[in-house]
């Protein structure tokens, strides 16, 4: 006799997204897995009386989205410090940071002298208690520059205050942080009025100019430090960042971490069974002596039922951001000439510069790791293909290129011809615009950009992710398919499949992962609307989501 089922969605539109997409009424559900898919009768057979019946009402339902590329504690961040992303403007901004400030000083009782007495969820690695930002994107507000040291220095005088852009790479700083960190950062992270060099003096031992308050690539490095949250806090925030993603439908993660107590919380979280999604953990690559220590390799973890921890991929930078003017190009930022705080890098920073990279891949590779570099400029992107072609057979062992904002011709044919995967992020599009932040950056090579459709074309494996900025699968979607650059538009199935099978392809899951079919994973996602007939995708909301079988975000 069958078994009953744990739990059915019927009266439903459920589609597998395999190739080709089927689509069935019910799907059942038994110990973690899909066990039955079809009619509506037939999948009721498996109805015991222990059985949770969900009516989907017609409801679609997918495989649950897989997220290729988070930092998912930085989610849980912007939920419990000030969301930036929020700002329309430089003194919105400043105005979210006043009230968190508030906040701080009333956890510290008040004193506000930024000693470290606290013992609040502000308490960080440095012992002091700080005044964090994140997420905010000046490219869309009317006065489009960085928050400085005169903005932050409105916040407060005596505690630190650090705004961080949404990608991580610049940051605005207080003179508090100035006073106390800047011996400790590189002086070609830390900008200055008129761009001069910091190493540059006066002849009297003093710097040529006052820094201005705005750090990049390096110097963040610093505050990430100095910033990295206890394990007490970090469990809050990934609570807070797993609710959030679980709420849109995200059933895994690749989530990318580097000197943070994230991946003991997230064994933490799964011992207790209170992790409520999937974790590949990708390392940075200053963890791989210690990986290789321990004895965990790419893919431990995660092969057995209910297993939700695995480890990833080694990770490392090869250059910055277009919104730093850091990603590495071949030819000049078109607005790098009238910024003289770009004179020195008009093409952009090697972060890790492409000899070190090769060395690196070699190591790790001959190790048995996969590897995932972030590349956003031309330049960058060639450098991480150099160093990958000289592997054994890239495309098996799954090597990723994160981001590939700017690929030429020939870079596309180098993917398709090693399997490298693409891990892009659709999000970024909303940058390409006329006007935005690509127009400026890049002149009329914005519609070049995100190549998504050539890629896929050229039979490259194409992993969708978010990059937090911000987590939400359905906009990535809504995005590709509506691409500034039509000839570059993806088919509303093809983008599902990048944030489903591609990212489960991406991480060695796509034999359990990324469809809906007897036999895989049961992580699913049930949408009020169909993405295929709705009129914005990323405005369908999220009625359930289930990771292993458990139902882990339902809405009221």
């Amino acid at each position: 006799m069958t078994a009953a089922a744990d739990l059915v969605l019927t009266n439903a539109e459920v589609h597998t997204l395999g190739s080709p997409d089927e689509t069935h009424e019910a799907v059942a559900v038994r110990d973690g897995e899909v066990v039955r898919v079809g009619r509506a009768f037939d999948v009721e057979l498996l109805v015991g009386v222990e059985t949770r019946v969900v009516d989907c009402e017609g409801r679609v339902v997918l495989p649950g989205f897989i997220d290729a590329h988070t930092h998912l504690p930085m989610v849980g961040r912007s939920l419990v410090h000030a969301d930036l992303s929020a700002a329309d403007s430089a003194a919105e901004a400043v105005e979210l940071l006043r009230e968190r400030a508030a906040e701080v000083e009333r956890g510290n009782g008040g004193d506000g002298d930024g000693t470290g007495g606290g013992t609040g969820d502000d308490e960080t690695a440095d012992g002091a208690d700080w005044v964090l930002g994140y997420g905010y994107d000046e490219s869309t507000w009317d006065e489009s520059r960085y928050l400085t040291r005169d903005d932050l220095d409105a916040v407060s005088e005596s505690l630190p205050v650090v705004a961080f852009r949404e990608d991580l790479h610049t940051a605005g700083v207080n003179s508090v942080v100035l006073d106390r960190y800047a011996d400790e950062m590189p002086d070609s992270g830390v900008q200055t009025a008129g761009g001069v060099d910091l190493s540059e003096g006066d002849g009297d031992g003093e710097p040529a100019a006052e820094p201005t308050g705005v750090v990049v690539e390096g110097a963040v490095d610093v505050l990430r430090e100095a910033t990295e949250p206890g394990r007490e806090e970090m469990t809050e925030l990934v609570r807070a960042a797993q609710a959030y993603a679980t709420a849109r439908g995200v059933t895994g993660v690749h989530d990318m971490v580097r000197g943070s107590r994230a991946p003991e919380v997230y064994r933490d979280l799964a011992d207790a069974d209170e992790l409520a999604l999937r974790v590949r953990i990708n390392y940075w690559s200053d963890h791989l002596d210690a990986l290789r220590e321990v004895g965990l390799r790419t893919n431990h973890g995660g092969e057995s039922r209910g297993d939700l921890v695995a480890v990833g991929a080694v990770k490392t930078f090869t250059d910055g951001s277009f919104g730093g003017r850091t990603a590495k190009l071949t030819e000049p930022y078109a607005d790098a000439a009238a910024d003289p705080d770009a004179a020195d890098d008009e093409t952009g920073q090697w972060v890790v510069d492409p000899e070190e990279l090769r060395e690196l891949v070699a190591d790790a590779d001959g190790s048995g790791y996969q590897l995932t570099a972030h590349a956003i400029g031309d330049a960058a992107i060639d450098a991480v293909l150099d160093a990958y072609e000289e592997t054994d057979d890239p495309g098996a062992s799954r090597h990723r290129v994160e981001h590939v904002e700017l690929a030429s011709d020939e870079a596309i044919e180098r993917f398709a011809e090693t399997g490298v995967v693409a891990s892009v992020q659709p999000n970024f599009l909303k940058w390409a615009d006329e006007g935005g932040l690509y127009d400026a950056r890049l002149g009329e090579r914005r519609l070049r950009t995100n190549r998504f459709r050539d890629l896929l074309d050229a039979g490259v494996p194409l992993a969708f992710g978010s990059d937090c900025m911000p987590l939400g699968p359905l906009l990535g979607v809504d995005l590709a398919t509506d691409h500034p650059n039509p000839d570059q538009s993806l088919t509303v199935t093809e983008a599902l499949r990048a944030y489903t099978s591609g990212a489960a392809y991406a991480g060695f899951d796509e034999d359990r992962l990324g469809t809906v079919a007897v036999g895989t994973a049961a992580d699913l996602v049930v949408l009020d609307e169909s993405p295929w007939e709705t009129d914005s995708i990323r405005d369908v909301a999220v009625s359930m989501t289930v990771v292993d079988g458990r139902v882990v975000f339902e809405r009221d």
